[in-house]
C-alpha cells in the first residue's frame, strides 16, 4: 500500500511538472495533519453560520419571517456553531493527547499523513492537498441564457391589431451566453451585461397566406391548397450590450467579498446588432391525395446586417423581456415591417 501511495504521489508531482504547475509533496506526521484539522473545523464552522445567516436574511428579505423571528435564527444558528467548534475541538485535543501519550507520531509515507499540492487541490483517494484559494474580488460572472415568448411584426401605418399574423402561434426564442461585469470598483448599483445569443423569430400569417419572393419584394399571397400549417422563420447570431442597474446585498468574509442581486429587481436596458443565418419557410397541406409537407430555404429578401433595442424587468432568475428590430424585416418592400417580441428571459443571477 505504501508502495502504491507513493507511485502516486510521484506521477502527481510529474504531472504537475509538466504543466508547468510545479508543487510540493510533504509528508506530514499525525500529529501535524490533527494540528491543521483544528483551523479546518474552526472555518468550516463559521463558512456554514454565515450561510445560514444570507439564508435567514433572504427569508426576512422574502417576507418569510419578521426581524424579531430572523434575530432569534440567528442567535440559536450562532449558539449551535460555538457548541459545534467546541466539541469537534475537544475530540482533536483527546486525539492529540492519546498519539502523544502512545508514542505513535512517527513519519511514515500513508494515505492520512500525505499533503500533495496539485492543479489548485482537492482530494484523490484519500490524499488531501492544498485548495486553491479563493479570489477576493470576483467582478465578472457569466451565464447561460435562454428566452422565450411571443412574436409579431410592427408594419408602418398599422397596428398590431390588424397584424397579418397570428399572436400566439409566431414565437421566438433566444439561446446565448452573457457575461456581467460590476462597472465600479466600490458599488454594484451598475453592471454591463454582455454577450452572444442565436435568436430565431417564427412568424405564421393568417388567411391561409404565405410568403413568395418575386423577385423585387417579398409579399404574402394567398396559397391554392387548404394550408395545415404555415410558418416563417429567420434566424439570427446578435451580440447584445445591456446596461443593468439595481440593488444589491454585498457578502463579506475574511479572505473574499461578493455582490448578489438574486432576490432583488434588476432592470436592464440596451441593443443588439449582428447578422442573419438563414431563412426558412414550412408549407403542410393535403393536395387531394396525400399529406404534403415543404421546406423552403432561401434569401426571401430578408435583411442581412441585424439590429436593435432591448430591455428587461427581473427579479431572482427570471425576467419579462422585450426587443424590436430596427432594421425593416425585408429589403426591397415599399412598407417596412420590423420585428417585435415579448417574453421571459432566464438569466437573471
Amino acid at each position: 500500500m505504501r508502495i502504491i501511495t507513493l507511485c502516486i504521489a510521484l506521477v502527481m508531482w510529474v504531472l504537475a511538472t509538466f504543466h508547468g504547475q510545479a508543487q510540493e509533496v510533504h509528508v506530514l506526521t499525525k500529529e501535524e495533519v490533527l494540528e491543521q484539522s483544528k483551523e479546518q473545523i474552526i472555518n468550516e464552522e463559521k463558512d456554514a453560520i454565515k450561510a445560514e445567516v444570507e439564508t435567514i436574511n433572504d427569508r426576512i428579505d422574502d417576507g418569510e419571517i419578521t426581524e424579531e423571528e430572523g434575530e432569534r435564527l440567528k442567535n440559536e444558528a450562532a449558539e449551535r456553531r460555538a457548541l459545534n467548534i467546541e466539541n469537534r475541538l475537544a475530540i482533536v485535543d483527546n486525539q492529540l493527547a492519546l498519539l502523544k501519550r502512545n508514542g505513535g507520531n512517527e513519519h511514515i509515507l500513508d494515505t492520512d499523513k500525505i499533503e500533495i499540492k496539485f492543479f489548485g487541490g482537492g482530494k484523490i483517494l484519500g490524499v488531501e492537498y492544498t485548495p486553491k484559494k479563493r479570489k477576493y474580488d470576483r467582478r465578472t460572472t457569466s451565464d447561460f441564457v435562454l428566452a422565450v415568448g411571443f412574436n409579431n411584426v410592427v408594419t408602418e401605418g398599422e397596428s398590431l391589431e390588424d397584424s397579418d399574423f397570428k399572436i400566439a402561434g409566431s414565437r421566438f426564442a433566444e439561446i446565448g451566453w452573457a457575461w456581467k461585469t460590476r462597472v465600479f470598483q466600490e458599488t454594484n448599483w451598475l453592471r454591463i451585461k454582455y454577450g452572444f445569443s442565436f435568436q430565431f423569430n417564427g412568424l405564421k400569417p393568417t388567411d391561409n397566406r404565405y410568403f413568395v419572393d418575386t423577385g423585387t419584394q417579398t409579399e404574402l399571397q394567398t396559397f391554392d391548397q387548404d394550408l395545415d400549417k404555415s410558418k416563417f422563420r429567420i434566424d439570427n447570431l446578435v451580440f447584445p450590450v445591456h446596461f443593468e442597474v439595481g440593488p444589491s446585498r454585498k457578502v463579506e468574509g475574511e479572505d473574499y467579498f461578493r455582490y448578489y442581486t438574486h432576490n432583488k429587481v434588476k432592470l436592464g436596458f440596451g441593443g443588439y446588432a449582428g447578422f442573419r443565418l438563414a431563412s426558412r419557410q414550412k408549407l403542410k397541406f393535403n393536395d387531394g391525395s396525400e399529406d404534403i409537407k415543404q421546406k423552403q430555404k432561401g434569401n426571401f429578401n430578408a435583411n442581412n446586417f441585424i439590429y436593435g433595442v432591448s430591455a428587461y424587468l427581473g427579479w431572482r432568475s427570471a425576467a419579462l423581456y422585450v426587443k424590436y428590430d430596427l432594421n425593416p424585416i425585408f429589403k426591397d418592400n415599399p412598407v417596412e415591417q420590423r420585428n417585435l417580441s415579448l417574453g421571459l428571459r432566464f438569466d437573471m443571477d
